[in-house]
């Protein structure tokens, strides 16, 4: 069974899914922060690919895509520094980026190296809904991928509903119509739109993205849904830390206990 869908089977609250940048700080850092997060009792481990135009993403993501290009990460690299990662690491891991990298590595190929690093999942926001079910379904399928679907504000129910019916693992909510990295707390408008959809009775659980930082947002955040993701805000603590392991641990703990 695919390791997210294995979470989400019996826990439903309080999941905390961290996003950091491949080859961030450092080129080599990509196995220790995964280790760090296992460790620290992160629920999911979510890696970013890097890419030179990650539109939806904010500054700091941002920048930190351009180090880890600039410090030679790239796929090849990604898949090589994850090959001995099941033996280490048991949480479910999601690769995010960018549909054009992953088209340039090839699909079939980028999905059979995804299925022998034991990689679970993929959120790739630019990848059309309906092109991914008519092309990209069945090969993800075949090796054991589930892909992750961004919602906002300003998605119809129809798409939703839709959304829903099409895939599995959970629903990437986001929070606001902003980039990451640009929301701070969570609003009465954001409110209003967990609670549309959660009304919804949709079969994915959901998590929430964008404005997630600290212990207040995060709990705030898993009274709506079924946990959060917490992505600039992890970054920022990745770019100040002495120790890699001291401080992610020390991070997570302050996000799960306050």
């Amino acid at each position: 069974m695919n390791r997210i869908t294995k979470l989400f089977q019996t826990k439903l609250h309080s999941v905390l899914n961290l996003y950091f940048t491949a080859g961030y700080p450092t080129l080599n850092d990509t196995m220790p922060i995964l280790e760090a997060l296992q460790e620290a009792g992160a629920d999911i481990a979510e890696i970013g690919m890097p890419y030179s135009d990650p539109v939806a993403d904010g500054e700091t993501i941002q920048q930190s895509n351009q180090v880890a290009l600039d410090n030679g990460m790239s796929l090849k690299v990604l898949f090589e520094q994850l090959a001995g990662m099941r033996q280490k690491v048991q949480i479910p891991v999601i690769l995010m980026g960018y549909i054009n990298p992953v088209i340039q590595f090839g699909i079939e190929n980028f999905c059979q190296k995804c299925q022998e690093v034991g990689v679970d999942g993929l959120i790739l926001p630019d990848l059309p809904m309906e092109e991914y079910y008519e092309e990209y379904k069945p090969v993800f399928e075949k090796y054991g991928l589930l892909n992750i679907f961004l919602i906002t504000p300003q998605t119809t129910e129809a798409r939703i509903r839709r959304i829903d019916e099409i895939s599995d693992g959970f629903i990437y909510m986001v929070s606001s119509a902003s980039v990451t990295g640009k929301t701070s707390g969570i609003s009465p408008e954001m409110e209003a739109y967990f609670n549309r959809v959660n009304a919804m009775n949709l079969k994915n659980p959901r998590l929430i993205g964008f404005g997630i930082k600290d212990h207040e947002t995060f709990t705030k955040a898993s009274e709506y849904a079924a946990g959060a993701i917490i992505g600039s805000q992890f970054i920022r603590v990745l770019q100040s830390a002495s120790d890699i392991k001291t401080d992610v641990v020390e991070y997570i703990k302050s996000v799960k206990i306050g």
